[in-house]
């Protein structure tokens, strides 16, 4: 896997891209469940086929490129709305990043690591959940953890060090669509239908002072790299925090059919929440 994941980060991004689009329509056309999962998600969203068909290409390119983002060149990234982010720090209070599955979730963090956490001493923490296969561990581990980008072990120890991160004035990043272990979050309607939803973010927030932010990286087309939206909240998060996680899912709607074929409806959003403890975010 490793020396897979080697040769495929030396090849050109348009040529990852389209071995992905090919990858993601054969996942769609071979699995039942995931086109299952893909169908029921975009409908309920009400997308049109058109976007349908185009997310199930993406879905591919998502997987295709991550050799390339790991341990290949820097892609090109341009950024829409980052004054957002320099306000966020101007005030002094510490940020929370909000990127769902949406575009390439992956550049968002390393594009904020590159230009805030290691120009402005600004570093991200996120979440890490190790592979379950051990051997992947150090390799992933290598990979993700750069400068200016910390990881957090899916814990209480973790969720204390993201606390202690945004007390320091700097970012975590979340991904709040993501189904959070039973008893780390509550049923909030989700696109029209109950979704079990991550507290963790809204408490963050909450408990710190800090800034809300959404953001997400468009995969622009023909391989010309990435562009990084950030977008704050419609209004100030909710003191109460089951409104709260309400008005970050109607957020993460709003930013999701930005570019509905972008977002990853094959994600099985609505299952129920595992019994373990571990795996609290990313």
């Amino acid at each position: 896997m490793v020396r897979l994941f080697q040769f495929l980060a030396r090849l050109p991004l348009w040529l990852l891209h389209a071995f992905g689009w090919v990858t993601g329509w054969t996942a769609f056309l071979a699995s039942p469940t995931y086109r299952k999962h893909f169908s029921e998600n975009a409908a309920l969203a009400g997308i049109k086929l058109h976007d349908r068909r185009k997310a199930i290409g993406q879905a591919g390119k998502l997987v295709l490129e991550l050799p390339r983002l790991w341990l290949g060149k820097p892609p090109t990234v341009t950024w829409d709305g980052d004054s957002h982010i320099d306000a966020a720090f101007v005030s002094g209070r510490g940020l929370v990043f909000l990127t769902p599955h949406l575009g390439c979730f992956e550049i968002t963090a390393q594009a904020y690591a590159a230009r805030y956490g290691m120009q402005r001493d600004k570093p991200m923490t996120v979440l890490f959940r190790p592979p379950r296969k051990a051997w992947l561990t150090d390799f992933v581990m290598g990979a993700r953890v750069r400068p200016g980008l910390k990881t957090a072990p899916t814990t209480l120890a973790g969720v204390k060090q993201l606390i202690k991160a945004l007390k320091a004035q700097e970012c975590v990043g979340l991904l709040p669509d993501q189904v959070p272990p039973k008893s780390l979050g509550i049923w909030a309607e989700f696109f029209g239908r109950e979704a079990y939803t991550m507290t963790l973010s809204a408490r963050l927030a909450q408990q710190t002072g800090a800034v809300v932010l959404l953001a997400w990286g468009e995969r622009l087309a023909g391989a010309g790299g990435y562009t990084i939206h950030v977008r704050p909240l419609s209004q100030a998060l909710n003191p109460d925090l089951g409104k709260a996680v309400r008005q970050i899912n109607q957020a993460m709607e709003q930013l999701i059919l930005e570019c509905p074929s972008q977002y990853l409806w094959g994600y099985a959003r609505y299952k129920l929440p595992r019994d373990e403890l571990s795996g609290v975010g990313l």
